[in-house]
C-alpha cells in the first residue's frame, strides 16, 4: 500500500535488456528528485543471470524487481507489460527506457504539469521524444534540440504499407511555452495519473514496432488526451540504425539461440496491429482491454490527426507542415 504520509508518489515502470545504463538510469532518477521518498521503481531486468544488478543502501529498498534470463525474454512490450504488473496503487504512472538522464527537480516538474493538467481532463498523457544526451568518459552530456515542446509528426518519407499499419514518427520543435496537443506518444517517456495502469495496460502481444501507434490509439478512443509539455525535464540516449552501444532483443547473436525468433513474434504483432487499426469492429472487440475504446472513434481520430487507418491516407497536417515546417 502508498504510505498516506508521501503525497504525490510517482510508480517508475523500466524494462531493460542487457543495458549497461541501467544502474546510471535508476540512480539518476533517485538522486536527481526532489523528493526521492515519493518514488517507486518497477524494474524489469532482462539479462544474464551472472550480470544482473545487485544494489544496496537505503535507496534500493524502492525498487520492485522482475528478473529474466536474455535469452526467455519476449520482446519490448512484453516487458513493459510485466513492468506495469508491478505498480501498487501510486497516484503517477511514469514510463522510461532504461538509458535515460534526469535534471534535478525532474519530479517537481512533471507533477506541477500533471495538477495542472488533471485540473483540466482527468485523463491525459504526458508523453514525448525526450532531448538526446551521450555519455563522453563516462559522463552524459546533454545536445539539446530545444528548450520548449518537442511535438510528434509522422515522418515525410513514411506511408501504410499494404500488409501492416505501423508508420514512423519524428519530433519536431514547437515554439510554445503551453501544452501541445498531442497525436502521437514516445512508449520511453509517459507520465499520467495512476489510474493509467488499470484503464490501458501495455499490450504484451505486441513486439516492437507500432507499439507507440497502437498505445497512442488505445489511450485516445478511450478519452485520454496526449500531452507535449515544454521544458520536457529528461533525456534519452539515441543511437543510429547499426551502432547500438548495447544488444537489442532482435539482435542477431541473441535471437538465433531462441526457439521463438524475432521474425515470427514481428509478423505476430503485425497481425495483432492489423487487427487492431485496419479491422476495426467486431474484430478489435477481440481484443478487449487492448483494443480501442468507446469514446472517440478512429474517425474522430483522422478528423483530428489527418492520419486515417480507415482509408489508409495520410494528410499534410499529421506531418511537418501541421507545425509550420
Amino acid at each position: 500500500m502508498v504510505n498516506p504520509a508521501v503525497a504525490d508518489t510517482i510508480f517508475i515502470s523500466v524494462a531493460s535488456y542487457c543495458d549497461p545504463l541501467l544502474e546510471f538510469t535508476l540512480r539518476s532518477a533517485y538522486a536527481q528528485a526532489t523528493r526521492p521518498e515519493r518514488l517507486r521503481f518497477g524494474v524489469v531486468e532482462q539479462t544474464w543471470p551472472d550480470q544482473q544488478l545487485q544494489l544496496h543502501g537505503g535507496w534500493a529498498e524502492t525498487l520492485r524487481w522482475t528478473r529474466v534470463h536474455a535469452l526467455e525474454a519476449r520482446g519490448p512490450c512484453w516487458a513493459r507489460a510485466l513492468a506495469m504488473a508491478l505498480y501498487q496503487g501510486e497516484d503517477w504512472f511514469l514510463q522510461i527506457d532504461s538509458h535515460t538522464w534526469f535534471e534535478p527537480g525532474w519530479d517537481d516538474v512533471l507533477l506541477r504539469w500533471g495538477h495542472r493538467l488533471a485540473d483540466i481532463h482527468p485523463r491525459h498523457l504526458i508523453s514525448g521524444y525526450p532531448n538526446p544526451f551521450e555519455m563522453l568518459h563516462g559522463q552524459p552530456r546533454a545536445t539539446l534540440v530545444t528548450h520548449r515542446a518537442l511535438a510528434h509528426v509522422v515522418k515525410h518519407d513514411s506511408d501504410f504499407a499494404a500488409d501492416h499499419p505501423v508508420l514512423l514518427f519524428e519530433g519536431v520543435p514547437v515554439d510554445s511555452d503551453e501544452p501541445v496537443p498531442g497525436l502521437h506518444v514516445a512508449a520511453g517517456c509517459l507520465f499520467a495519473p495512476g489510474r493509467v495502469v488499470h484503464e490501458l495496460p501495455y499490450d504484451p502481444g505486441l513486439y516492437f514496432h507500432g507499439e507507440e501507434q497502437a498505445y497512442a490509439l488505445r489511450a485516445w478512443t478511450r478519452g485520454w488526451d496526449i500531452v507535449h509539455i515544454p521544458g520536457l525535464p529528461m533525456y534519452h540516449l539515441y543511437h543510429a540504425p547499426g551502432q547500438a552501444a548495447r544488444p537489442l532483443h532482435w539482435s542477431l547473436e541473441h535471437d538465433a539461440q531462441r526457439s521463438t525468433r524475432s521474425a515470427e513474434l514481428t509478423a505476430r504483432a503485425e497481425a495483432r496491429l492489423a487487427t487492431l487499426l485496419f479491422d476495426g469492429g467486431d474484430a478489435g472487440e477481440r481484443l478487449g482491454v487492448y483494443g480501442l475504446g468507446h469514446a472517440r472513434s478512429l474517425t474522430d481520430y483522422a478528423a483530428f490527426s489527418g492520419i486515417d487507418y480507415g482509408r489508409r491516407r495520410i494528410e499534410a497536417r499529421a506531418r511537418k507542415a501541421r507545425f509550420g515546417y
